[in-house]
C-alpha cells in the first residue's frame, strides 16, 4: 500500500541513500593513486634524460681515451719495420690517464689488443625523483675502440663522390 496524504495524493519514495560517512575520502584515494604516477612518470622522463646524457657522456669520455692510447706506438718498432705496433704499456696508461684527468667517469677498464685499445667507462647517474620509489641512482657505462693508424695514404674503397 502507498503511503498517503491528508489530502489523499499518493507519497513518492525515494531511493534510500547510503549514509554520508561511506563516501567520505573517495577522492583522497584517487588523488593519492593519480599524484603517484604521476611522480614515477616525472622520474622516468626526468631522471632517464639525465642517465641518458651520463650514458652520452661515458661514451664520449670512452672513445676519447681510446683514441689518446691508440696514439701511443712504438716509435722503435716503427722506424725498424715500418708497421704501426702499438706500446701496450704507454697505450694503457694514456687512456686511463686521460679518463682521470676527464673525471667524468667512476670506473675504467682499459684493454689493449695488438694495435687496438678498447675503453670502457661506468658512471653513476643519481636520481631525484626515482628516489622516492626506491632508485637512488642508474648506472650506466660507455664503451668505445681505437685502432691505431700512421695516416691516410689514399681514400678508402668506396669512399667519397
Amino acid at each position: 500500500m502507498t503511503p498517503r496524504t491528508p489530502g489523499g495524493q499518493a507519497l513518492a519514495r525515494r531511493a534510500p541513500r547510503p549514509p554520508a560517512w561511506r563516501e567520505q575520502g573517495q577522492v583522497t584515494a584517487f588523488v593519492v593513486i593519480i599524484m603517484a604516477a604521476f611522480l614515477a612518470f616525472a622520474g622516468l622522463v626526468y631522471d632517464g634524460g639525465n642517465a641518458l646524457a651520463a650514458k652520452t657522456a661515458a661514451i664520449d669520455e670512452a672513445q676519447e681515451a681510446a683514441r689518446a692510447g691508440a696514439q701511443q706506438i712504438n716509435l722503435a718498432a716503427f722506424r725498424a719495420t715500418g708497421q704501426v705496433t702499438l706500446d701496450p704499456a704507454a697505450a694503457a696508461a694514456a687512456a686511463r690517464a686521460y679518463v682521470s684527468a676527464a673525471g667524468g667517469g667512476d670506473t675504467a677498464t682499459v684493454t689493449v689488443t695488438g694495435d687496438t685499445v678498447t675503453v670502457q667507462v661506468s658512471a653513476v647517474s643519481t636520481t631525484e625523483f626515482l628516489r622516492l620509489f626506491g632508485i637512488p641512482a642508474i648506472r650506466v657505462t660507455g664503451s668505445a675502440t681505437a685502432t691505431a693508424e700512421t695516416g691516410v695514404v689514399a681514400p678508402a674503397a668506396g669512399a667519397g663522390p
